[in-house]
């Protein structure tokens, strides 16, 4: 009956995440292209260091020390819940025992981390209930945002609570009956002596309780993640892995506008290269479909952690631009004309757009392009390579930007140069000084 029970448990979670998983892919179909994926090595060096190895989060070397231990200890611990996934299917217990010593490594680890992560959660949520951080604020700082944190820190906690009590009643459990405990557990160990005393029948109540409690919560967590600003337990990863690997100040150049010069330096062959039925793009970005699919896998990366807009220059000075409420309007953004585009494609419109009903002008033309944000971000987000992307919509489609940007243009197309004067007379300034030659 209790793999009836779990099998049933697991593909209803498994279809839903099924679902989820294919609505996303859906949408990623709408997006633009971003940039071949190549240099798989080095990206697996950038993944390793980044995303496994924290590097970016000991920026902040408490707290980055403190979410590597949760990170590096949800990895360990993922081997246990792949084996309750298989000891629920097969109706086994500790079926991965077979790995002999490794397995009592693992276990032991995971068994140690089971507290650490639990108490690091506990510090995470006080930050977030009872202490004023200001990076954790903003316009774009939603109540709901607030509680969908707490929600998924305190699942956290349970995790680790229920998974503390099913290692600490399973050796409670086998000492009693005398029988082989299989793995190593130096703090459930400790904790089964609460058990002492109790019968066989309660602990094994309890062990049950445990083991259920353990494994639905994860696959209640797991598909509540996808609707989560914690998706980035999933998605952290492959964003790193998928990081642009010029350098962050190298802006790249639009297709289009580049086929548009090669035709004007050389017709024939830019006419031969281009495809007759290429369809007319739009330049830059106005709506979400819009957006690169490296951009909107950035935005669903995105941990609000609030770094990019703590270390970025205009907001710091009281300009309205947020790098955290850029990726966050784009996700927002995708969401809301989600459906639609799925049942219509990109034909969809809801009479609304991301820029200026979602990102005024203002915050756009905020941006120094520093890179600060970038810089900080701990999954490698490339926040200005999208804020960059909205501007040359502004400008290339409706020509529209601030004042001195305009006169900055119209002097390159006419003098060649960003100054009012024409290439003639530039050396004007220079007629009546003497110079020594050298």
């Amino acid at each position: 009956m209790n793999q009836i029970i779990f099998g049933i448990a697991l593909f209803i979670t498994l279809a839903i995440f099924a679902f989820t998983t294919w609505r996303y892919v859906r949408i990623f179909m709408l997006t633009k292209p971003a940039f071949p994926v190549r240099n798989f090595g080095k990206r697996l060096g950038i993944m390793m260091r980044v995303a496994i190895g924290q590097t970016k989060m000991f920026r902040k070397p408490t707290l980055g020390f403190i979410h590597a231990l949760v990170f590096w200890g949800f990895l360990v611990i993922l081997v246990g819940s792949i084996e309750m996934v298989i000891d629920g299917l097969f109706g086994v217990e500790r079926s991965l025992g077979c790995l002999g010593w490794f397995y009592d490594l693992l276990i032991g680890i995971g068994d140690i981390f089971s507290v650490i992560i639990g108490v690091a959660i506990l510090i995470f949520l006080s930050r977030r209930l009872f202490m004023n951080v200001k990076r954790f604020e903003g316009i774009e700082m939603k109540r709901i945002s607030h509680i969908d944190a707490s929600i998924a820190l305190t699942i956290i906690f349970l995790l680790m609570v229920s998974l503390l009590g099913l290692n600490a009643s399973y050796v409670a459990k086998q000492t009693l009956l005398n029988a082989e405990i299989i793995g190593v557990f130096p703090i459930g160990a400790i904790v089964a002596k609460v058990f002492s005393g109790a019968s066989y029948e309660a602990i094994h109540i309890f062990h049950e309780i445990f083991w259920w409690s353990h494994i639905l919560l994860i696959f209640v967590f797991a598909n509540i993640l996808p609707y989560s600003k914690h998706f980035h337990v999933f998605m952290s990863v492959p964003n790193v892995f998928l990081s642009r690997l010029e350098p962050l100040g190298k802006l790249p150049n639009m297709d289009s506008v580049t086929r548009e010069v090669k035709l004007m330096m050389d017709p024939e062959t830019a006419y031969a290269a281009e495809p007759e039925d290429t369809p007319d793009e739009r330049f830059g970005v106005l709506d979400a479909e819009d957006a690169s699919w490296k951009s909107y896998l950035d935005s669903l990366s995105c941990t609000e952690c609030g770094r990019c807009t703590e270390v970025c220059p205009a907001n710091i000075t009281g300009k309205e631009l947020s790098p955290r409420k850029v990726m966050m309007d784009l996700r927002s953004r995708m969401k809301e004309k989600r459906d639609g585009l799925i049942k219509e494609g990109k034909e969809f419109s809801d009479g609304k757009s991301l820029v200026r009903d979602y990102i005024s002008e203002e915050e756009l033309w905020a941006c120094t392009t520093c890179n600060a944000c970038a810089q900080e971000c701990p999954i490698n987000i490339d926040h200005p390579k999208f804020i960059v992307d909205m501007r040359r919509y502004l400008v290339m489609e409706e020509g529209s930007a601030p004042g001195d940007l305009k006169t900055i243009f119209n002097n390159i197309e006419n003098n060649g140069a960003p100054w009012q004067y024409s290439p003639d007379d530039r050396l004007v300034w220079a007629e009546d000084l003497e110079m020594n030659k050298i």
